[in-house]
């Protein structure tokens, strides 16, 4: 028995308890039928018929832990926060991703790719607006230890940074002379350099754009980058292997994790000593000719010198045999890693799984939808922001985030 239907077992006996006590006092001064319960009352969650409405005029689900909250292990409950609930923010979007927390600014950030824009949510009212459109089909986005907002475009190709006075900075576009794939997701060190992956998911129509004709995600020449572009567009071809790059200070782009090592990396984070850097493998990607990523988080020892060794497989992401793919990780400041969870159709496992730092399954947050990426947020960085598809979800919990963004 998991440890969340065992609370939900001895809060249905605490409700039974004292709504008997309300019923014999009723009783004896209401004429009529005895008020009585007759059995606990189940919230409905994700995986009930029907399931669990999210939204805010959704009935409530939370006496005192919710029930989409799953505790795996006992040491999660030092971390899963009582008397709260999962909220739906908002919803409409097309694949929603890269949430990144501004602390000046207090609002989220996220990308909506499909429509190639950016949203925000702001702290104070939960309003929410189109933050910058076009986005260049943004995907991961992070801010700086200055408060500087960092962003990987799938459409050119490229990291940005933007600068406090509104000027945009292009931080990396290339690699000995030949474009990235498409960057997808960054993290900052506070030596000032950024890390971040380049697989190719930005290769397609839907989030970016496929290769020139011949490239590897357009190899019979049927489809037409430029199509639905500003003129002078200049499309690109997959020119490089699915890298982990760093952007030294000094403007150096410096490979540190190869496609041999972690194919199709994703998402990636820094331990809070930063002596650790995970990054999500993620499943095989447009224009892949080996194998690909199989839905896994590897984990590196970071070096002084920010040489990464020891690479280890942390965790390969199956649980109770289904495969909950990784995509964006996070991780709290003690050292717990938060990852989003795309088990496809299997109802129950989408959502985010939260690893001990020895690569134990600690506990499991379920989402009705498949989950994309996931950052602390909030004025006092515990609450987890989800992107998950369609929406934006939110939870508090009992721990912080660790790093900026």
């Amino acid at each position: 028995m998991e440890r969340s239907e065992q609370r939900d077992q001895d809060a249905a006996l605490s409700r039974r308890t004292l709504v008997r006590g309300l019923a014999l006092g009723a009783a004896a001064t209401v004429a009529g039928p005895a008020l009585a319960q007759t059995g606990p009352a189940a919230p409905p969650t994700t995986i009930t018929t029907p399931p669990r409405d999210f939204g805010p005029n959704g009935a409530p689900t939370t006496y005192f832990w919710d029930p989409d909250i799953i505790a795996v292990d006992p040491s999660f409950d030092d971390l899963a926060q009582p008397n709260t609930a999962i909220k739906r923010l908002y919803t409409g979007l097309l694949w929603a991703e890269g949430p990144a927390w501004s602390a000046q600014g207090r609002y989220l950030l996220w990308s909506d790719i499909p429509n190639n824009r950016q949203m925000r949510w702001t702290e104070d009212d939960g309003r929410v607006s189109v933050f910058r459109s076009p986005s260049n089909n943004s995907n991961g986005n992070s801010f700086d230890f200055q408060g500087r907002q960092l962003s990987c475009e799938h459409l050119t190709r490229r990291v940005t940074r933007y600068e406090h006075d509104g000027t945009a900075t292009v931080l990396a576009d290339s690699y000995q002379g030949k474009r990235l794939n498409s960057p997808n997701d960054i993290a900052a060190h506070p030596d000032g350099s950024y890390w971040f992956t380049d697989p190719p998911y930005g290769g397609q129509l839907y989030e970016g754009e496929p290769d020139v004709a011949g490239g590897p995600s357009n190899a019979g020449g049927k489809l037409n980058p430029r199509i639905g572009q500003p003129a002078g567009f200049a499309p690109g071809k997959r020119e490089l292997p699915t890298n982990c790059y760093r952007i030294d200070p000094s403007g150096r782009i410096d490979l540190v994790v190869t496609e041999e090592q972690v194919p199709d990396p994703n998402g990636l984070c820094f331990s809070p000593d930063y002596k650790k850097l995970y990054v999500a493998s993620t499943g095989k990607g447009p224009g892949d000719t080996g194998p690909g990523g199989k839905g896994e988080i590897f984990v590196f020892d970071v070096g002084a010198d920010n040489k990464l060794s020891n690479v280890k497989k942390f965790s390969d992401c199956v649980i109770d045999g289904v495969k909950c793919g990784p995509d964006g990780v996070r991780c709290d400041v003690n050292g717990n890693v938060w990852a989003s969870s795309n088990a496809g159709r299997a109802v129950g496992y989408s959502g985010v799984t939260v690893w001990s730092p020895a690569g134990k399954l600690l506990g499991r947050i379920r989402l009705p939808e498949v989950c994309g990426n996931v950052c602390f947020g909030g004025p006092k960085r515990n609450r987890l922001f989800m992107a998950a598809s369609q929406s934006l979800y939110a939870v508090y919990t009992a721990t912080q985030g660790a790093g900026p963004g």
